[in-house]
């Protein structure tokens, strides 16, 4: 599984925040081949074959969120993420010229200062920790009882340990 093409496209419209896209693209690659090796057999990539794995990447403000959550979910609010997981949410779920679309994260980065300022801990940081939570909904992980909830946030955490095993002391 190692030798998959892993493609993450991301596009910052949010002007207060000019994030270092390369870096988020590499650490979310290092996240996801994480998962690739301990969760694959889990996830909806479980019997499919394929060269490559492709998502995209949202960076915006809350208010952004607010309009998705009330136009796509009956939400009156706006989120830190949203994530639109179009293959493990498909039930026709094809792959494509080897390749599997895996969706859309949407993140908002004002709420992630806001997040990181009530947990102590730096924005870089809670960004990583939301994009590996969007890849485990991109894979299919979802969250809806109390136990879910619990192995999400807890193989974020190994995820995030391993992508940033060389980055841990800078953020």
């Amino acid at each position: 599984m190692n030798n998959k093409q892993i493609n993450i496209f991301t596009e910052n419209i949010y002007s207060s925040w000019d994030i270092n896209e390369l870096e988020v693209i590499n650490i979310g690659r290092r996240i996801f081949k994480y998962y690739l090796s301990e969760l694959i057999d889990d996830s909806c990539l479980n019997g499919f074959t394929f060269d490559s794995i492709t998502f995209d990447i949202l960076f915006c403000e809350s208010s952004k969120t607010h309009e998705i959550n009330k136009e796509y979910r009956d939400k009156d609010y706006p989120a830190d993420i949203i994530t639109f997981a179009i293959f493990a949410d498909d039930e026709a779920k094809f792959v494509f010229d080897g390749d599997i679309n895996l969706g859309e994260i949407i993140i908002a980065l004002d709420k992630v200062k806001e997040e990181a300022n009530k947990k102590n801990v730096s924005a870089e940081y809670e960004l990583y920790f939301l994009i590996a939570h969007g890849i485990l909904h991109l894979l299919g992980f979802d969250h809806q009882t109390e136990e879910d909830y619990n192995f999400v946030v807890a193989e974020q955490i190994k995820a995030l340990d391993y992508a940033l095993e060389d980055k841990n002391d800078k953020i």
